[in-house]
């Protein structure tokens, strides 16, 4: 029997990392603010979530992030520059970040880690489920995964992770998940969690990707967390803690995703998404399709 959940609005993306894998570019400049193509990051997540029906957005920021609020707020002596030059389409562009969702943000004064991070978001989140949304993981829009995640939330309550199966040597890279069965055939249950395990001790190939859909007593867990791997707290940990113990704040289930996803968390997967998403644009991927060939025929 369905059981009767409370409708999901609001999603959380913590952004003050700082981003050392890209300096010097992130010197000055935030890494979320780093373009795809002609689009920060951030944006394409922002996007996605509120492609799921999610329209109230906290950003978990910290020091020299302001350049993310600008992103998203009104800049009216650009757009006066744009609409004096008839340039609609570049107005509108310009217009669209700032009309996406109702941003609010937070600073994460102590950066902790995730768990800490998601902590700084209960005062906003309050009593609610939400969505935490990694912006290193860019999602294809052809792929929903967000928005099947809050289906399987509203169907079985509790909180909801992403999962993708990865080679047992990259697993040490992510969270891990030991999973059972259910009836849906993209969704597991999870039994326990481990943060960056060694291969000998993994659970399973499930990696835990960077979209969550949490029940708001992950809260209560993370206050009493200790600091676990890398001396940060760990939202695996507190996760971990809800699947032990379902009467606490539900069950943990796993959705397995297959779909396309693009890293930019890495330097050589940022390159790769970026090619890979141009390529796949109706404005630029015939032309660029064409260089590439050359190049590689040619050059490499």
């Amino acid at each position: 029997m369905t059981q009767s959940h409370p409708r999901i609005t609001k999603a959380v993306i913590p952004a003050a990392g700082l981003g050392t894998r890209f300096l010097p570019a992130t010197k000055a400049t935030p890494k979320e603010m780093l373009p795809v193509v002609d689009k920060p990051a951030i944006q394409y997540v922002v996007e996605e979530a509120v492609a799921a029906g999610l329209d109230d957005v906290l950003m978990i920021t910290g020091r020299n992030k302001r350049p993310l609020e600008d992103h998203f707020d009104r800049n009216y002596e650009l757009e006066s520059a744009l609409e004096k030059k008839g340039d609609a389409e570049r107005l509108a562009k310009v217009q669209q970040s700032s009309d996406l969702a109702t941003m609010h943000y937070v600073r994460q004064g102590d950066p902790r880690g995730l768990g800490h991070a998601v902590l700084c978001a209960a005062p906003h989140v309050g009593q609610e489920p939400f969505a935490v949304m990694l912006g290193d993981d860019l999602i294809d829009p052809r792929d929903p995964l967000l928005q099947r995640m809050i289906e399987v939330q509203e169907l079985y309550g509790g909180s909801v992770v992403a999962l993708m199966e990865v080679a047992p040597e990259q697993i040490h890279l992510y969270g891990c998940a030991a999973v059972e069965a259910t009836t849906d055939g993209d969704v597991v249950k999870v039994t326990g969690l481990v943060e960056k395990p060694d291969v000998a001790d993994a659970p399973s190939s499930y990696a835990i990707i960077g979209r969550y859909v949490l029940d708001p007593a992950v809260f209560g867990v993370l206050r009493t967390t200790e600091p676990g791997r890398g001396g940060e707290i760990q939202l695996t940990d507190a996760l971990q803690q809800l699947a032990q113990d379902e009467k606490v704040g539900g069950p943990v289930h796993g959705v397995v995703f297959k779909g396309r996803r693009y890293d930019t968390g890495d330097r050589g997967d940022y390159l790769r998404a970026i090619v890979r998403l141009a390529c796949e644009r109706e404005d630029l991927g015939p032309d660029f399709r064409s260089w590439l060939r050359s190049y590689v025929t040619e050059e490499l």
